[in-house]
């Protein structure tokens, strides 16, 4: 997939689960899709944009690697942005995390977007088979 697609559809995504959480009430019949686009905005996001940014072209890793350690990294990263915001002012609620975590995610992805794209514009050196 191209960085550029990627970005978008992580940066799409992003927006809509935002747009879902605070427009569809916990009451509506809609609930299910706020609780799905949460659950994987939390527990997938932030993980996955920081595994694209660690393991470049030269040590990819397969599916199930990547997917395994996404979910583990997003929630490291959910439990010390919640230790992070417990210890601050700001304080632990819906919007300080929410925002948080958007901001998280957006940057990550940023930075990962940049990453993929240096990475394609490098040339590439072939090796002789001696």
């Amino acid at each position: 997939m191209e960085p550029t697609h990627w970005f978008e559809i992580i940066t799409l995504f992003t927006v809509l689960t935002i747009l879902i959480v605070y427009f569809v009430p916990s009451d509506s019949p809609f609930f299910i899709i706020r609780y799905v686009f949460s659950f994987v905005f939390i527990a997938f996001l932030p993980g996955y944009c920081l595994v694209n940014i660690l393991f470049t072209k030269k040590n990819r890793l397969d599916v199930v690697e990547n997917s395994v350690l996404s979910v583990a990294l997003s929630f490291g990263v959910a439990g010390l942005l919640g230790l992070f915001l417990g210890l601050s002012p700001i304080g632990i609620n819906f919007t300080s995390i929410t925002y948080s975590l958007t901001l998280i995610v957006l940057v990550l992805s940023a930075i990962a977007f940049i990453v993929k794209r240096r990475e394609l514009k490098e040339p590439q050196v072939q090796s002789t088979g001696m």
